[in-house]
């Protein structure tokens, strides 16, 4: 999901739900979960007559998410977890 937002300033709800391959509810606890921590922005808004929900990466959700793609970067390159833990 972090990945889908941070290739936008934002994403429909619908959007991020087809592409990760879940149900409302179980992307709405993960939405809620995230929120909470910070890390992601939910608008609710109309498009017409019909409710819609974006969501985006926060600024700290932005840095977490860099962060974990530099991490599994790191794993990648070296000889494995191994290196990365004794780096650290």
């Amino acid at each position: 999901m972090a990945a889908l937002l941070a290739a936008a300033s934002k994403v429909e709800f619908s959007f991020v739900r087809d592409h990760v391959e879940v149900t409302d509810s179980m992307l709405s606890k993960q939405v809620s979960l995230l929120e909470q921590a910070g890390y992601v922005k939910v608008d609710k808004g109309f498009v017409g007559k019909r409710g819609r929900t974006w969501l985006s990466l926060t600024r700290e959700g932005r840095r977490a998410f860099e962060r974990h793609i530099a991490a599994l970067r790191e794993i990648a390159q070296s000889d494995g977890v191994g290196a990365a833990l004794r780096r650290r």
